[in-house]
C-alpha cells in the first residue's frame, strides 16, 4: 500500500492536473505573499518614523519576518490551490467523466503527489533550520539597529503608555545620556493608577535608567510633587519629593519574552537536548507545519469535489474556515503546553489525529460506507421495518 501510494503518475492526464495546480499554487503564494509583504512594509515604516530610526536599517526585518511567514503562505496556497483544482474539474464536467473511467480521490492524491512531497520537503526545511535562523538574525538586526541608532526609550513630546494603560507618560524634552540604556528628561507629567485611586506626578527632571539586577526600567523624577486622589476630595494626598523612583516596566514581563524570543531562536538540534516545556511545545510547533501539508492535502481533494450547480466559492470558504481553526488549535496547544497546562506527550498531537479522524469519515461517508454501515443499525432502519406489511 505504501508503495502504491507514491506511485509516480506521468500521464498526460496527471501533466495536466498538475499543470492546473502549479499555475493556481503560483497565483495564491504570488497574492498572499504580496498582501503580507505590504504588511510588513507598512509596519516597518511606521516604526522608522516612531522611533527615528533610518528606514534602509529596517529593511532586513522585513526579510527576516517574511522568510518566518513563508510556512504557513506555502501550507494557506497549497491547501487552497487544491481545492480550485478539483472543484473546477468537476465544474467544468471533466472529474465526471474521470471518474466514469476508473478515477477517483485516491488517484488524485497520486497525480499531485509530486507536489505535495515537494512543498512538505521545503516546508520542513523552513521551520526545522531556515525560520529559527531567520529569527535569531533578526534578533542580532534589531539589537544592531536600536543599539547604533538615536532611538530612545521614550520620545519627547507624546504621551505614551505603560504596564497596559495603568501609566500614562510625557516628557517635553528628552535627550540621551553616556550610559547605556540611560534618558534624560525635563517637564515631567505622570498619570498613575494605584489599587484604582489616580496619581498625577509633576517633575521638573527625570532619569529613565535599567536596573542591573532585577531587569525592571525606573524613572527617578527629581525635585516634583505627587497627587493621590481627585481634585476637590478632602482625602487627596500631596507629597513634595527630591527624588522618587517609579517602576514602569517590569523585570519578570521582560523576561517572560526573552524566554519566548531564545527558545524560538535556538536549533532542532538544541531543542531536542534541552527537552523543557518550552522546548517542546517549540520542537512540536516545528514539525507539525509539515505534518499539516498532508493532512490539507487530502482534505483539500475532499472538499475540492462538488457539483456545477454548487455556490462558487464555497468550498474555498469552508477550506479557509477550517485552516484557521485547525491553524489557531496549535497555536493554543502550543501556548498550553508552554504554560504547563498541557502535558507535552499530548502535545499538538490531538489536533492532527482530530483531523485526521474527520478526514476519514468525511471520506466513508463520500463513498456512501458510512450511511451502509448506519442502514445495518436496527436503531436508524427501525422506521423502515415499522412500515412494513405482512402479506399472505
Amino acid at each position: 500500500m505504501l508503495a502504491k501510494f507514491f506511485s509516480y503518475q506521468n500521464t498526460i492526464l496527471s501533466k495536466y492536473i498538475r499543470r492546473n495546480l502549479l499555475l493556481y499554487f503560483s497565483g495564491i503564494i504570488f497574492i498572499i505573499g504580496l498582501l503580507v509583504f505590504g504588511n510588513q512594509v507598512v509596519l516597518t515604516v511606521q516604526e522608522s518614523v516612531e522611533y527615528g530610526i533610518p528606514f534602509k536599517e529596517l529593511i532586513p526585518l522585513v526579510g527576516f519576518n517574511m522568510l518566518r511567514d513563508i510556512p504557513i503562505i506555502l501550507s494557506l496556497a497549497l491547501f487552497l490551490s487544491i481545492i480550485i483544482t478539483i472543484s473546477q474539474l468537476y465544474k467544468n464536467s471533466e472529474a465526471v467523466i474521470m471518474n466514469s473511467i476508473g478515477l477517483n480521490d485516491k488517484n488524485f492524491i497520486q497525480v499531485i503527489q509530486p507536489i505535495i512531497l515537494l512543498s512538505f520537503t521545503i516546508v520542513f526545511f523552513l521551520t526545522v533550520f531556515a525560520v529559527p535562523w531567520a529569527k535569531q538574525q533578526k534578533s542580532y538586526a534589531e539589537d544592531k539597529t536600536l543599539n547604533a541608532s538615536e532611538f530612545s526609550f521614550i520620545s519627547e513630546g507624546k504621551f505614551e503608555s505603560f504596564k497596559d494603560g495603568d501609566i500614562v507618560f510625557y516628557a517635553s524634552e528628552s535627550d540621551k545620556t553616556n550610559n547605556p540604556g540611560e534618558q534624560n528628561m525635563e517637564e515631567v507629567f505622570i498619570y498613575a493608577n494605584n489599587n484604582n485611586m489616580p496619581v498625577i506626578v509633576l517633575a521638573s527632571e527625570a532619569t529613565k535608567y535599567s536596573n542591573s539586577q532585577t531587569k525592571s526600567e525606573f524613572l527617578r523624577l527629581r525635585d516634583g510633587f505627587r497627587y493621590e486622589g481627585l481634585p476637590g476630595n478632602q482625602n487627596i494626598k500631596i507629597l513634595d519629593f527630591d527624588q522618587y523612583d517609579l517602576e514602569i516596566v517590569s523585570g519578570d514581563a521582560k523576561e517572560s519574552v526573552l524566554n519566548f524570543s531564545e527558545i524560538e531562536e535556538k536549533t532542532t538540534i538544541q531543542l531536542i537536548i534541552d527537552g523543557g516545556f518550552l522546548s517542546i511545545a517549540e520542537l512540536q510547533w516545528r514539525v507539525s507545519q509539515p505534518i499539516s501539508i498532508f493532512i490539507l492535502s487530502v482534505l483539500g481533494v475532499l472538499l475540492g469535489k462538488s457539483s456545477p450547480r454548487t455556490g462558487k466559492g464555497i468550498n474555498l470558504i469552508i477550506g479557509l474556515m477550517i485552516f484557521l481553526l485547525y491553524n489557531n488549535s496549535l497555536l493554543i496547544a502550543k501556548s498550553s503546553m508552554e504554560t504547563e497546562q498541557l502535558s507535552p506527550y499530548f502535545g499538538m498531537w490531538p489536533v492532527h489525529l482530530f483531523l485526521v479522524i474527520l478526514i476519514i469519515i468525511f471520506y466513508q461517508y463520500r463513498e456512501g460506507n458510512f450511511t451502509y454501515f448506519l442502514d445495518k443499525i436496527s436503531f436508524f432502519n427501525y422506521k423502515e421495518k415499522k412500515n412494513v406489511k405482512l402479506t399472505k
